[in-house]
């Protein structure tokens, strides 16, 4: 905990620096909600088959959910939502004639997450 997972559209492969996100948004993770750096933990996953709008192919998509244990307030949540969509910004290159959409989801673990 956290666990968090990064999916960004494969036209961004060149453009988008994912560790140096990761690496960045950790810090941000522990100071918002009271999280433990070595607890947090984020999966980037390339998404080739994604359609934004019409599907013209001038989009790209970079998502982030972060998945905590019970017991944030809705308000920490959504501060660290907005940081991370935020962040993003930082450690993304312009590709030309492409329009990037940037969201962000902060969620409450299941009841039933364990580890190990």
């Amino acid at each position: 905990m956290p666990q968090i997972t990064v999916d960004y559209s494969a036209t961004l492969d060149n453009a988008f620096d994912r560790q140096g996100y990761a690496k960045a948004l950790h810090p941000v993770v522990v100071e918002t909600v009271a999280a433990a750096t070595e607890a947090c933990k984020t999966r980037t996953r390339r998404v080739d088959d994604f359609t934004v709008g019409a599907g013209t192919g001038r989009d790209a998509v970079v998502h982030v959910e972060i998945a905590l244990l019970a017991g944030r307030t809705d308000e920490a949540k959504g501060r660290l939502g907005e940081a991370a969509a935020a962040l993003v910004r930082d450690f993304l290159k312009p590709v030309d004639g492409l329009t990037v959409h940037i969201s962000a989801e902060v969620r409450d673990l299941d009841a039933s997450y364990r580890k190990a």
